[in-house]
């Protein structure tokens, strides 16, 4: 089914909400939209982002999967950008000395799907992943 892309709403759980803020607001550059004492939207590159506070829980078992050597971490979510602004992106988190995942590489190069992407956690272990696609027309190419 093929449909112009809408805007995506996503709550996840955050155990330390002011920290959790901070990092959504000020190193990822989202605007904040309404909030509680439990809950803060924001603008998540044009999606609706609610980080929710849940009590923090016993360390859960990190499960990953191998992609090109790399275990990358389930679940995950981000966003896809264009080349430029991933790029753009990727040296400013650099410069706030996020600790990747997994750093800031290009797969498939000089292929169908030539793609970029990095992994990333936010403070309270949700991990995160930006992509680009050199031709965002390949965004579903086999």
């Amino acid at each position: 089914m093929k449909e112009a892309v809408s805007p995506f709403h996503l709550a996840i759980p955050v155990y330390n909400l002011n920290t959790c803020r901070t990092f959504y607001r000020d190193v990822l550059g989202c605007e904040e939209g309404r909030s509680s004492d439990h809950w803060v939207d924001f603008n998540f590159f044009g999606h609706q982002l609610v980080i929710h506070y849940k009590p923090k829980e016993s360390k859960a078992d990190l499960h990953t999967n191998p992609v090109d050597g790399k275990e990358v971490p389930v679940p995950h979510f981000g966003v896809v950008l264009s080349w430029d602004i991933f790029h753009a992106f990727a040296e400013d988190l650099k410069s706030k000395n996020i600790e990747f995942i997994i750093e800031p590489y290009t797969r498939f190069e000089g292929l169908v799907g030539e793609q970029a992407t990095m992994f990333f956690y936010d403070p309270s272990g949700n991990a995160l992943e930006f992509k680009a696609f050199k031709d965002m027309n390949q965004l579903f190419a086999k």
